[in-house]
């Protein structure tokens, strides 16, 4: 049996990371979990705050229990956070699963050209975005390390005040909307 791998899709909005996601679940089979999708699908021209790290949590359950069944799986929904990729790559190991980390990044006017393309070519699959806002965004993203990029970094600790990387994923993706 293939050991199954969890790919691991990072980024700003518009950079590439569905496209190449896409191109993953079909070059591995793989499940791919795109939580835009399924914000869509659920709440249509809305995207409240409040359900989007419930969302990506259930996607995450779902992605683990895939990857227990040996099969593999593509997360694509940013993941910001060097603690978010962190807290994945642990489950993974846990799972004895491989990690493959995909880092894109373009400059801001070719990604502000790529989202006007996408708001009038297929306004269904995303929402508006300010310059401000992407500006803001630029400027909190932990950009991966090579070293974590390509597997050669240990995992980090889980952050004060939690002793396992499980009760850390718990706290950041809750089960339900509060």
């Amino acid at each position: 049996m293939r050991q199954p791998t969890l790919f691991l899709t990072v980024g700003l909005p518009c950079t590439g990371k569905t496209t190449a996601a896409r191109r993953i679940e079909i070059e591995h089979p793989a499940l791919r979990l795109t939580k835009d999708e399924w914000v869509k699908a659920l709440y249509g021209h809305e995207n409240p705050p409040s359900a989007q790290d419930v969302i990506e949590g259930r996607l995450i359950q779902i992605g683990l229990r895939t990857l227990e069944l040996g099969t593999s799986v593509v997360i694509d929904f940013g993941l910001w956070s060097r603690h978010e990729r962190s807290a994945l790559r642990q489950a993974a190991a846990d799972l004895g699963a491989m990690v493959e980390m995909r880092y894109f990044e373009l400059s801001p006017a070719e990604q502000r050209t790529r989202l006007d393309k996408r708001q009038a070519e297929a306004p269904h699959t995303t929402w508006p975005m300010s310059d401000e806002e992407l500006a803001e965004w630029a400027a909190i993203i932990d950009i991966p390390t090579p070293g974590e990029l390509d597997g050669s970094e240990p995992i980090d600790d889980p952050p004060a005040g939690f002793t396992t990387w499980t009760e850390w994923r718990t706290r950041r993706w809750p089960p339900s909307v509060s």
